[in-house]
């Protein structure tokens, strides 16, 4: 016999735990509709040779190959047809690629799907992981002005989520590149090694940078490395101090064009971020977010909770150039984020933040003797036209029994029905939350319960 078990890196939730998974793939989606986006699904395969651009590199390392049995037997050298997709950028790059001649520009899409990825085992690292995606495609050309709009839905989504006080951290990658070629920093290839170096400041630590900015690879002198320091350490106060920030930085020493646009595009954009409502306590400005990948060229972003920093990013991204170059000759260039919902779910069960989840069940209606089957499925049947979702037990049992089994299923709501409630065309309601019982016609029973949901959950 086959012992039963999971893959490892694949999360797989108990009904309570997909409640609430499922709740916030709801929250999410509900706030990236009400900003305007699209919906837009990919299939799970794509063909290897739009998936992977690039040959070898670390991406590759990771990527499931996707095979059928037949095919595998007739296979010859050279990579499988099809591979199953690492996240939703490329994805979405042939798909606007493909699609272009079809679509409205601007292309505002959301995805919400599931990908794949051959990581390391370890905790917390999934292999199956659901991604949540925003992004705003332009055709030649997109306005800065976009890039306001993903803090704003940002802030909406994870507000709804309640999951704490958090900070959106911007940053402009044109800033930074204009501030490196003023410390002499001025090579391409060097300045992005350099950010993906800094990218790791709050993961490795000031001194840890340091020493590999100066080592062998880099050799930067130590008075440039003091200065770049000093510049991705600054983090704003206030929104007055990030712009202030902005105008000092340009008002010093060389401003050369990269310098200049970076801060004038991080300005506007902060701007915009406080008119769509943003508190600033949610946003700040954070110099040494870059952004590992290096197709980011303008804005970045990445969001933490404020009391759980160890959690790190929690939602990520940036605006890049042209999306699907690879694909069409035509220029997109566009910006985007990205919630990584799988691993914030299981960081957020870890920590303990998740809380009671109820049922998607809403009310059980028990039976206590078999001839009364009848009615308890005619009060089942006129709960769910009012709109709750209802449960019947179909065996008669003792009522404890029954009484457990709502407890521990999360359903909040019992309704008994006896030989008196029958005769009487009344129910008999438990509310296992507040701990409280009432008696009520059938006619009243769904208006009743609206109320009862309406009300704070305050014990008396």
């Amino acid at each position: 016999m086959i012992k039963p078990r999971t893959p490892a890196g694949v999360l797989e939730l108990l009904p309570p735990d997909q409640i609430a998974f499922q709740r916030m793939l709801d929250v999410i989606r509900r706030n990236f509709e009400r900003f305007g986006f699209l919906p837009v699904e990919t299939p799970v395969m794509e063909l290897s040779e739009v998936l992977l651009t690039k040959s070898g590199g670390e991406t590759e390392r990771q990527v499931y190959f996707a095979q059928s049995t037949g095919a595998l037997e007739k296979a010859a050298d050279g990579l499988p047809e099809l591979a199953l997709r690492f996240d939703l950028t490329v994805p979405l790059a042939r798909y606007v690629a493909e699609h272009e001649h079809d679509l409205a520009f601007p292309f505002r899409r959301y995805q919400m799907q599931r990908v794949y990825r051959g990581e390391r085992q370890q905790r917390g690292r999934f292999r199956e992981f659901y991604q949540c995606d925003i992004d705003v495609i332009g055709k030649d050309a997109l306005s800065v002005r976009f890039d306001a709009e993903l803090p704003a839905t940002i802030h909406a989504v994870f507000s709804e989520l309640a999951i704490g006080a958090f900070t959106i951290h911007l940053n402009n990658r044109k800033l930074m590149r204009g501030f490196f070629e003023r410390e002499g920093v001025a090579d391409p290839e060097l300045q992005a090694l350099v950010l993906r170096e800094v990218d790791k400041l709050d993961k490795r630590g000031t001194a840890a940078v340091r020493e590999t900015l100066t080592g062998e690879g880099f050799g930067l002198r130590s008075d440039v490395v003091d200065r770049i320091l000093a510049f991705v350490e600054i983090r704003s106060t206030s929104h007055a101090d990030a712009i202030g920030t902005l105008d000092r930085l340009v008002a010093e020493g060389d401003v050369n064009a990269s310098l200049a646009t970076g801060a004038a595009e991080l300005r506007e954009v902060l701007e915009l971020v406080r008119a769509m409502g943003v508190p600033e306590s949610s946003y700040a400005l954070n110099l040494s977010i870059a952004r590992g990948l290096d197709y980011y060229t303008g804005t970045v972003y990445e969001t933490t909770l404020d009391d759980y920093p160890q959690i790190g990013s929690i939602c990520s991204g940036g605006r890049y150039e042209n999306l699907a170059s690879h694909y069409t000759k035509s220029k997109l260039p566009g910006v985007g984020i990205s919630i990584g919902l799988t691993r914030l779910f299981w960081q957020l069960r870890e920590a303990g933040l998740l809380g009671r989840v109820e049922s998607t069940v809403q009310v059980l209606v028990t039976q206590m003797d078999a001839a009364h089957l009848p009615h308890c499925l005619a009060v089942a049947s006129e709960l769910r036209h009012a709109g709750f979702n209802t449960e019947v037990v179909m065996e008669a049992s003792k009522i404890a029994k029954q009484f457990r089994y709502a407890d521990r299923s999360g359903i909040r709501f019992v309704v008994v029905l006896g030989d008196d409630e029958i005769a009487g065309n009344t129910v008999t309601v438990k509310d296992l939350r507040r701990e409280d019982q009432f008696q009520v016609g059938r006619a009243e029973l769904a208006s009743t319960l609206r109320v009862e949901l309406a009300q704070p959950l305050v014990r008396t």
